[in-house]
C-alpha cells in the first residue's frame, strides 16, 4: 500500500502569530515538505491545481519536475488536474515529458475543481462540468496511446493528424486517478476505464463516500477489469499529531478556527467526529486510519493532508516525523496483513504496467480494447 501527502498549497496567516507567508516562502515550503516525505519513507507526494488566490499551485508539472530532480524514490502525482479546464493536449504532453524526468514516478489525478470562477477564466462554462470531463479524458485517453490522431468533439477544434509529444515513456500512458467528492459520473468513467478512483476523504460523512466507492467498485466489475475488490481505490485524510492528544487538540485548535476551508463552521469536535479529521495521538491516528478499511474495503493509496491552515513549516516537518517513524510502519504491517489474496497492494507501477502492456500487445495495459473506450467515452 502507498502511503504520502497531498497539499493545496495555500497560502495562510499563522493564527498564533499574525505573519502571512509569501508566495515564494510558501512554494519552497511545500517542495521542502516534499522531499521530507521521501527523507522519512512515504511513497508519494501530490499538489493540488488552483489558480485564484490563497493558493499557488498553478503549475504543477513546474513544481513535480523540479521534484524529480531532487527525490529518488517519490511517486510524482496531482491531487487535482483540472480535466475540465486544462486542454487534454497540454495534459497529455506536460505529465508525458514529467514521466521522462521522472523515471516514470508519475501519476495524477483528474478532477472538476471546486472554484466555479475558473470556467469562465479558461473559457468554459461550469454547467457542462460533466460533459467536459467526459470528453476531454476520452481525448486524453487516445492521445496517450495514439501515435496520431484525427479528432473532433464539442469543446476543442479538431485535430488532424496530431501526435502529442514526448510520448509516454516505454508506451505507457500515466496511472490515473479520477478524484471526486460528490459525482456518481466520475466513478462510473474510473470505473468504464479501469483506472482508480480517489475520494478525497476529508469533508464528508463515510457514508457518502461508501455510496460513490461501492458505485465505482461494483462498475470495475461488471466493464471487466477483474473483482470489485480488486478496483484500484485511494482516499485522503487529514491528521495533526502530538504525542500527547491533549497537546493536540490545545495546539491545532486556533489553526482550525481560523482556517479558509473550515474555520467559523462546526467545531473541532464535531469536525473530527463527522470526518476522518484526526487529531490526536500516533496511536489514534493509526486505529482511526485502519477504520477506513472497514468503511471502504482494501485500498492502495493513502494521502494525508498536513501542511494546510497557515501551519509552520517547523510544525509540518515535525508531523511528517511521526508519520514516517511512529504512523506508516504499523499502518503497512496492518495493512498488509488484513489484504486478501488476490487484492493488490498498491496501484500499478510503471514497470508493472509495462509488462502487462507488452504482454497484452493491442490495447492497453488493462487489456481493454482502446478504441471501444473512446467511442464510448466520447457518448
Amino acid at each position: 500500500m502507498q502511503f504520502g501527502i497531498f497539499s493545496v498549497g495555500d497560502v495562510t496567516p499563522d493564527p498564533t502569530t499574525g505573519r502571512t507567508p509569501t508566495e515564494g516562502e510558501r512554494i519552497r515550503a511545500v517542495m521542502r515538505i516534499a522531499e521530507k516525505a521521501e527523507e522519512v519513507g512515504l511513497d508519494v507526494f501530490a499538489t493540488g491545481e488552483h489558480h485564484n488566490p490563497p493558493f499557488v499551485p498553478s503549475s504543477p508539472t513546474t513544481m513535480l519536475g523540479y521534484l524529480a530532480g531532487r527525490t529518488e524514490r517519490l511517486v510524482m502525482s496531482t491531487a487535482t488536474t483540472l480535466i475540465t479546464t486544462n486542454d487534454p493536449v497540454k495534459i497529455a504532453e506536460d505529465f508525458a515529458m514529467l514521466q521522462h524526468l521522472a523515471g516514470g514516478r508519475a501519476d495524477l489525478m483528474l478532477g472538476r475543481g471546486n472554484t466555479g470562477p475558473v470556467y469562465p477564466w479558461f473559457g468554459q462554462d461550469i454547467r457542462q462540468g460533466i460533459p467536459l470531463a467526459v470528453e476531454n479524458y476520452a481525448l486524453l485517453h487516445r492521445l496517450w496511446r495514439e501515435d496520431v490522431v484525427d479528432w473532433e468533439g464539442r469543446f476543442r477544434t479538431p485535430l488532424q493528424g496530431f501526435t502529442s509529444t514526448p510520448r509516454p515513456l516505454d508506451g505507457v500512458p500515466p496511472f490515473v486517478w479520477h478524484g471526486s467528492i460528490r459525482s456518481p459520473e466520475i466513478a462510473e468513467q474510473a470505473a468504464y476505464y479501469g483506472d482508480g478512483f480517489f475520494a478525497n476523504n476529508i469533508f464528508w460523512p463515510k457514508e457518502h463516500f461508501q455510496r460513490l466507492i461501492g458505485l465505482y467498485r461494483r462498475r470495475y466489475e461488471h466493464y471487466g477489469h477483474g473483482r470489485a475488490d480488486q478496483a484500484i481505490v485511494g482516499l485522503g485524510g487529514q491528521v495533526f499529531m502530538r504525542r500527547n492528544s491533549q497537546d493536540a487538540v490545545r495546539e491545532f485548535r486556533p489553526y482550525f478556527d481560523n482556517a479558509p476551508v473550515y474555520g467559523g463552521g462546526p467545531s473541532l469536535e464535531d469536525f473530527s467526529r463527522e470526518t476522518p479529521l484526526t487529531v490526536g495521538s500516533p496511536e489514534q491516528v493509526i486505529e482511526r486510519t485502519l477504520e477506513f478499511r472497514e468503511y471502504f474495503g482494501d485500498y492502495q493509496r493513502q494521502l494525508f493532508l498536513v501542511d494546510h491552515a497557515g501551519l509552520p513549516l517547523k510544525t509540518v516537518l515535525e508531523q511528517l516525523d511521526l508519520l514516517g517513524e511512529e504512523v506508516v510502519p504499523v499502518l503497512r504491517r496492518e495493512f498488509a496483513a488484513r489484504r486478501p489474496a488476490g487484492v493488490p497492494d498498491g496501484p500499478p507501477g510503471h514497470e508493472e504496467r509495462r509488462r502487462a502492456l507488452a504482454k497484452d500487445g493491442a490495447g492497453d495495459a488493462t487489456g481493454k480494447d482502446t478504441d471501444g473506450a473512446d467511442k464510448e467515452g466520447a457518448k
